[in-house]
C-alpha cells in the first residue's frame, strides 16, 4: 500500500497531462497539451488523443481548403509526402486522409461527471452566485463529505455511504484491489475525464489567490470525491487505451502540416533576409517626430503599419506588460489583478492615487450614482420576491435598450462614449504610485526602489535596441472593447494576464519621466535629450482607436501631441478598413463597422483577437516595415549590434517567445478540435460561476477559444492552424549559445512545438533553420527571392 505522501506525489505526476486553465475573467491563453511538451509533437498528440479524445491535426477538409487557396506550396507538399514515404499525389493523399478519419461518437455525460460538475460549479463559484454553497471554508472534500448524503443523484453505495475523514484514505479504499503500479495511470485517466475542471483546480492551487485561500480545494480532495462517486455508481475505473490506428493518419497529416508551415515560413524568412541586406548600409534616419512602443501582439502589426504611413513615426514592439512584473489595483477596484505574464510572479504592488481633487470628486459623484443604480438593479433581479415585478416595471425600458443594441448598435456606441465622458478616467486624476513606500500589500512591496526603476527602464531600451529618442516616446498598451462577451478578457493583453495594458504603460512612462532615472540612464549610455517626454497610451484593438494619456504633458509639447492625435485618427481610419474586410464587411465602413461590433450585444465576433497568428519576428522594425504581414506576426524589436553580451536576446527567447508559443498552441488546438480543446459555439454556451463556460447546462468547463474566434463560418476557418515560426535577426552562434544554456527551449524546438530560423547578418544575411540538438541547416537559396516592395499602399489609399 502506498504511503500518503507517495499518493499525493503520484496525483501531481498524473495531473501533468492536463493543462492549467485560468478563470474566464482573467483568460490566459496556454497550450492545452503543455504537460506533453517533453515529448515530440507527433507522439504528444497521439497520447493526448488516447487520454483526452482530441484530434491533433487539421482535418482533410481544412488541408484541402488551404491547398485550394494556395496556402500550401505544391512542390513543398510533394517533397514532404515523399519524405514521409507517400508517393501518391496531394489529391490522392487527401482522399486517403479523409477516408481514415473518424468522428468521435456523441455520448451523454455519465452520472459521475454530471454530479461532479454540479458540485464543482457550486464550490468554485467566484462571486456570481447569490446563494453560496454553505461551509465552503472547510474545503471541497470536507463539504462533499458532509453534504453528499443529501444529493439524490448519488447512490448510497460503497465508500460514499461512510466517507473517511481523509481524502487519501478514500482513494486507498476505492483502489485497494488494484496494484500500486496502476494507480498513476488510473489517476491520470480520472483527472482527464473532466480536463477543464481539473485544469482550473490546478491553476487555482498554484496561484494561491484569495479564492483558494478562502475556499480551498486540492487535486487530492477532488480525486477522492470522484473515486467515491465512481465506486457508488459502479462506473469504469480503467485507464485510457492507445489509439492503434493513429500512425497512418498522423503520418499523412504531419506531411500536410509541415508543408503548410514551410510555405508560410519561407515567405516570411524571405522578406526578412532581403530586408536584412537592404538595411545594412542605410544611414541612421533623422530624428522621428514620435516613437510609439506597442505590444508584440499580432493586432499591433496592423495599426503600427498604418501609423508609419501617416508621418515621420517610428514604432517598436515590446511585451505589453512593459517588463514590469506587477500586481495592479485601480482607483475604484476592490481587488488587485496580476499585470504580467503567467510565467512570471508579480514583484510589486502598484496602486493609482488621486492627484486632482476636483476631477476626483466629479469621478466619485458619477461613479457613486452608477454603482448605486447597479446595486439596486442587481438586488431586484436576484430577489425572488421582486424579480417579476421588476421585469414588469422595467420591461419596456429594457426592450428599447435591447432593440437599440440590436438595430442601431453604432448609435449606442456613440451614446456610451458620450456618457463615459461625464465620468473622468483614472488617468485624468490619478498617477500610479511607483515610488517605494516601505510598506507591503500582502507579500509584495508597494512601489519600486530607484534602482528597480532604472533597471526596468534600461532593460526596455536594451531589449528594443533604442539608440535615439524623439521628442515624444509613447508606451502604448492595449485593451479590447466588447459588449455581452464572456471572453472579453481573452481579447485584452495576454502579457498582462488577460487585463488591459494601459496601466503598465503608465507605470513605465512615469518611471522614464523621473529626472533621477534619466540621469542614471544617460550614465549607462542612453542619450535621452532634455526635450524628450514619455507618454502612456492604450490601443483599443476592437476599434483601433489609440488614446493618449497626456494631460500632464508640458505646454512645449502640446503641438506635438495634437499632431500625433490627428495622425492616429488617420491611421485608425485606414486600419479599420483593413480589419472590416477580414471580418467579411465592406471595407469602406471602417470605423463605423468596428464601433458597431464593439457595441452590439448580439455580436459573436467583435474582433478576431490573435486569430491568424503564425510568426514571431525578433529584430529591427526595418526588417518588416513597408510589408503587410496581415496581422499574423508577433513583432519584438531587437538590435543584435547593441547586445554584445546576448543578454537582451536571452530575455526575449526565455520570456516573450515562450508566451507566444503558448498563444499559438491554444489557437492551433482550439481550431483543429474545438469540441475538445476549444469551447464550441458562443450561441450554446452558458457562463458558470464567473470562472468559465459550459456547453449546454452542465458538464466539463470548456477550456479554449470559441468557434467564432477562429472560424469565418461553421466550415470555413479564418485561423490557419500552424505551429509558430520564429525568425531571429542575429548571429547564429549567439542564438546557439543561448539555447545551450536553456534546456526548456531546446526541448520545445527538438520536439517540434515551434520552429526557429536565424537570419545571420554576419554571414552574408544567410538563413539557417534549426534542426535538432543545436544543429542548423542552411535554408534554401530561394527564400531570399521574396519580393521586397511594400504592399500596404493599396490598403492606405482607400
Amino acid at each position: 500500500m502506498s504511503t500518503e505522501s507517495t499518493i499525493r506525489d503520484e496525483i501531481e505526476e498524473a495531473a501533468t497531462s492536463v493543462g492549467a486553465v485560468w478563470p474566464i475573467h482573467s483568460f490566459v491563453t496556454a497550450n492545452p497539451l503543455s504537460g506533453f511538451e517533453d515529448r515530440p509533437f507527433g507522439e504528444a498528440v497521439e497520447e493526448a488523443a488516447a487520454l483526452l479524445g482530441g484530434r491533433g491535426y487539421p482535418s482533410a477538409e481544412t488541408f484541402t481548403a488551404a491547398l485550394e487557396h494556395d496556402q500550401i506550396d505544391r512542390e513543398i507538399l510533394k517533397q514532404k509526402l515523399a519524405d514521409a514515404g507517400y508517393e501518391a499525389g496531394p489529391e490522392a493523399a487527401l482522399k486517403q486522409l479523409a477516408d481514415t478519419e473518424t468522428s468521435a461518437d456523441d455520448t451523454t455525460t455519465d452520472q459521475v461527471d454530471e454530479v461532479l460538475s454540479k458540485w464543482l460549479s457550486a464550490f468554485l463559484d467566484e462571486g456570481s452566485a447569490h446563494w453560496s454553497m454553505p461551509n465552503r471554508e472547510a474545503g471541497f472534500y470536507s463539504v462533499f463529505r458532509g453534504m453528499v448524503e443529501y444529493d439524490s443523484d448519488v447512490p448510497t453505495e460503497g465508500v460514499v455511504a461512510d466517507l473517511p475523514e481523509s481524502p487519501v484514505e478514500t482513494i486507498e479504499t476505492v483502489l485497494q484491489s488494484y496494484p500500486d503500479d496502476q494507480w498513476v495511470s488510473i489517476f491520470e485517466a480520472q483527472l482527464a475525464a473532466l480536463p477543464g475542471w481539473t485544469g482550473f483546480i490546478k491553476q487555482r492551487v498554484d496561484d494561491e489567490g484569495v479564492w483558494q485561500s478562502t475556499y480551498p480545494i486540492s487535486l487530492t480532495g477532488y480525486l477522492a470525491a470522484r473515486l467515491a462517486l465512481v465506486d457508488a455508481t459502479d462506473a469504469s475505473i480503467e485507464p485510457a487505451t492507445d489509439n492503434g490506428d493513429a500512425d497512418s493518419v498522423d503520418g499523412l497529416a504531419q506531411a500536410f502540416l509541415q508543408a503548410w508551415e514551410a510555405t508560410y515560413r519561407d515567405d516570411l524568412v524571405g522578406t526578412v533576409a532581403v530586408q536584412s541586406e537592404s538595411i545594412e548600409n542605410v544611414e541612421t534616419s533623422s530624428r522621428p517626430d514620435a516613437q510609439l512602443v506597442f505590444c508584440i501582439d499580432t493586432r499591433s502589426e496592423i495599426i503600427r503599419r498604418h501609423i508609419e504611413t501617416t508621418g515621420n513615426y517610428e514604432t517598436h514592439g515590446y511585451a505589453g506588460f512593459f517588463g514590469i512584473p506587477m500586481e495592479y489595483q485601480g482607483y475604484d477596484a476592490d481587488v488587485a489583478v496580476n499585470a504580467c505574464p503567467p510565467i512570471l510572479d508579480p514583484e510589486h504592488h502598484i496602486i493609482d492615487f488621486p492627484t486632482d481633487d476636483d476631477t476626483k470628486a466629479r469621478h466619485d459623484r458619477w461613479s457613486g450614482l452608477r454603482a448605486a443604480a447597479d446595486e439596486i438593479i442587481e438586488t431586484l433581479e436576484a430577489n425572488a420576491a421582486t424579480a417579476y415585478g421588476y421585469v414588469e416595471a422595467a420591461g419596456s425600458g429594457y426592450g428599447l435598450s435591447l432593440a437599440a443594441r440590436t438595430l442601431v448598435p453604432g448609435r449606442v456606441h456613440d451614446l456610451i462614449d458620450a456618457a463615459a465622458g461625464l465620468v473622468p478616467d483614472e488617468h485624468e486624476f490619478c498617477d500610479p504610485l511607483v515610488h517605494h513606500q516601505h510598506t507591503y500589500a500582502g507579500d509584495l512591496p508597494v512601489g519600486l526602489t530607484h534602482d528597480e526603476k532604472v533597471e526596468y527602464a534600461a532593460t526596455a531600451f536594451e531589449l528594443m535596441g533604442f539608440e535615439q529618442f524623439s521628442r515624444l516616446v509613447v508606451f502604448t498598451g492595449h485593451a479590447s472593447e466588447t459588449t455581452n462577451n464572456p471572453y472579453e478578457s481573452s481579447l485584452d493583453c495576454g502579457a498582462c494576464a488577460g487585463n488591459p495594458g494601459g496601466p503598465s504603460a503608465r507605470v513605465l512612462a512615469e518611471i522614464c519621466n523621473d529626472d533621477a532615472v534619466q540621469t542614471e540612464l544617460r550614465e549607462r549610455g542612453f542619450d535621452i535629450p532634455e526635450d524628450t517626454v514619455f507618454v502612456a497610451g492604450q490601443h483599443n484593438t476592437t476599434t483601433d482607436e489609440v488614446a493618449l494619456f497626456a494631460n500632464d504633458v508640458p505646454a512645449s509639447h502640446s503641438d506635438d501631441i495634437a499632431q500625433l492625435r490627428t495622425d492616429l485618427t488617420t491611421a485608425r481610419e485606414t486600419a479599420t478598413r483593413e480589419r472590416a474586410e477580414t471580418m467579411g464587411a465592406d471595407r469602406s465602413t471602417g470605423v463605423g463597422e468596428t464601433e458597431r461590433r464593439a457595441a452590439d450585444w448580439a455580436e459573436t465576433r467583435p474582433e478576431w483577437g490573435l486569430a491568424g497568428n503564425a510568426g514571431f519576428v525578433i529584430g529591427p522594425r526595418e526588417l518588416t516595415s513597408g510589408h503587410s504581414l496581415d496581422g499574423r506576426a508577433f513583432l519584438h524589436s531587437y538590435d543584435w549590434s547593441t547586445d554584445d553580451s546576448g543578454d537582451a536576446l536571452e530575455a526575449i527567447l526565455t520570456g516573450p517567445m515562450v508566451v507566444t508559443q503558448w498563444i499559438n498552441a491554444q489557437y492551433y488546438f482550439s481550431t483543429v478540435d474545438n469540441a475538445v480543446y476549444g469551447s464550441g459555439s458562443k450561441v450554446t454556451q452558458n457562463p458558470v460561476g464567473n470562472v468559465g463556460v459550459y456547453q449546454g447546462n452542465g458538464g466539463d468547463l470548456m477550456t479554449g477559444l470559441p468557434l467564432q474566434s477562429l472560424m469565418m463560418t461553421d466550415r470555413d476557418p479564418h485561423h490557419q492552424p500552424l505551429r509558430l515560426s520564429t525568425i531571429i535577426h542575429a548571429p547564429v552562434d549567439r542564438v546557439t549559445d543561448i539555447l545551450a544554456d536553456h534546456e526548456e527551449l531546446t526541448e520545445l524546438l527538438d520536439n517540434n512545438w515551434l520552429s526557429l530560423t536565424v537570419v545571420d547578418p554576419t554571414q552574408e544575411h544567410r538563413a539557417f533553420h534549426y534542426e535538432t540538438s543545436l544543429e542548423w541547416q542552411p535554408a534554401a537559396d530561394q527564400v531570399k527571392t521574396a519580393p521586397a516592395t511594400p504592399d500596404t499602399q493599396a490598403v492606405a489609399d482607400d
